[in-house]
């Protein structure tokens, strides 16, 4: 039992264990923020009077959705950067961290609006009826009235988005970003007899990182619930 609990000791000494801990929390909070953002311009597009806007929102979110997250991951980094030339920064680990971030949030962001769709279903109607009644526009409409309530509705399919999303961090890799899942296949290759404090340590970050992000949304789908 004591050769266990020493080879965790191990691993932390010889590999960057809590740096790619840390870059998976980054990955996680500024894609969650980009893709809330897109996310929510996607919804307000599939459901604006304008049919273009309609069209592109939903041929984007149908497109991207469908496509694996894998293939987003290199055709930001191989395509975007090495082909045409787009640079976030002049550090190599920086840039691909960022366009490891733009990937992220391009593939998310379409959950997000589906999730914030589910939440315009949840609105009466009658609402958007009686704002037009009395005179407001479709933007004072969808921001003062069916938008607040969407948001509030739709927590919880957002928020399963984005644990879903802090959990697609491990496809970075694919970017030559180092963060859980790189550490995680150096140790592998160079420690195959310590596999099982490998699991247990990579798989109690991921806990630690997605646990409260669970709670946090059952906490706030019940609080912010719209009573009918």
């Amino acid at each position: 039992m004591g050769d266990f609990f020493s080879s965790f000791g191990t691993l932390f000494s010889e590999y960057d264990i809590f740096p790619a801990f840390w870059v998976t929390i980054k990955l996680a909070f500024f894609s969650g923020l980009f893709s809330l953002a897109i996310g929510t311009a996607l919804a307000i597009m599939c459901v604006c009077p304008v049919p273009f806007l309609r069209r592109f929102g939903a041929a984007y979110i149908n497109t991207v959705r469908n496509t694996p997250l894998t293939l987003i991951m290199v055709f930001c980094s191989l395509v975007l950067w090495s082909s045409l030339g787009l640079e976030f920064s002049g550090n190599l680990a920086s840039n691909s961290f960022w366009l490891a971030v733009l990937a992220l949030s391009l593939y998310t962001c379409c959950f997000v609006a589906e999730g914030i769709r589910s939440g315009f279903n949840t609105v009466p109607p009658g609402q958007a009826e009686a704002a037009r009644a009395v005179g407001l526009t479709f933007t004072q409409t969808l921001g003062s009235i069916i938008l607040p309530q969407a948001l509030r509705g739709s927590i919880a399919p957002i928020g399963n988005a984005l644990i879903a999303m802090a959990k697609n961090t491990t496809v970075a890799t694919a970017a030559g970003v180092v963060q859980m899942s790189t550490v995680m296949n150096e140790m592998l290759e160079n420690r195959p007899d310590l596999i099982v404090p490998i699991f247990l340590t990579v798989a109690l970050f991921f806990v630690i990182l997605i646990l409260p992000m669970g709670m946090v949304t059952s906490y706030f789908s019940r609080r912010m619930a719209v009573e009918r």
